[in-house]
């Protein structure tokens, strides 16, 4: 089993957290198949469309004999009837894009991480209360990293990852983890409307070669612990 520490760990390790729906159950396959080639061992399904339960049970299926290693999670989950039949199907952790303590309860029951997401300093108080492992800031393009800064020191202990807006550059990554991120959201930056629905799967490959890259080159500076 996946259990909660070991998905904080290993999203904090990898420093990215890739997320994204397709329609298709066959290329959302591929699609984690390539990111899963690129080195990605923590990705995030999210529950954007009416294919999003059976796409997961199919990609789920697939794990039982390859890419055994991965850590499959889903995100945009927001009510309880989501993170049950999520859950059943077998998600390593649950990602959300609001707080709502009953998801986070069905969550921790499992043993498993809770994601919620937050924007206010109110929101982010429920949540780290309630036991929240990481944080989603959401969204992230209008919060800003100086956001980040100005109330992290609020919630001692407490990981957040940035979620709608991280860009593949090193400045703006880089500002991101400065700012006391254990790691970057990224949805559509990575995985590409274009890349989807062309499936070009060496663009994908050679991105996220690219952003694990510059992650890592951010994170070794001296400035980063």
């Amino acid at each position: 089993m996946k259990t909660k520490e070991a998905a904080i760990q290993a999203i904090k390790n990898q420093g990215l957290l890739p997320l994204f729906y397709y329609e298709d159950a066959q290329v959302s396959l591929d699609i984690v198949r390539t990111l899963y080639g690129a080195g990605v061992r923590v990705f995030e399904y999210t529950n954007r469309g009416k294919a999003a339960l059976e796409n997961f049970k199919f990609i789920k299926e697939a794990l039982k004999t390859e890419m055994q290693d991965l850590f499959l999670g889903i995100g945009t989950i927001k009510n309880t009837d989501e993170v049950k039949a999520f859950l059943n199907a077998g998600a390593d952790f649950i990602v959300c894009p609001v707080v709502d303590l009953e998801v986070g309860k069905l969550t921790h029951d499992a043993g498993l991480l809770w994601i919620p997401g937050c924007m206010t300093p109110t929101e982010i108080n429920v949540a780290h209360q309630f036991g929240a492992g990481i944080i989603k800031l959401f969204p992230a393009n209008i919060l800003g990293p100086s956001y980040l800064s100005s109330i992290k020191e609020l919630f001692q202990g407490q990981l957040f990852v940035p979620t709608g807006g991280v860009e593949i550059e090193e400045n703006n990554i880089d500002t991101w983890f400065k700012a006391g991120v254990c790691a970057v959201g990224m949805g559509s930056k990575l995985v590409s409307k274009q890349i989807l629905e062309n499936k070009d799967y060496d663009t994908l490959f050679s991105l996220t070669t690219k952003t694990f890259e510059i992650i890592n080159k951010v994170k070794t500076n001296q400035w980063y612990q």
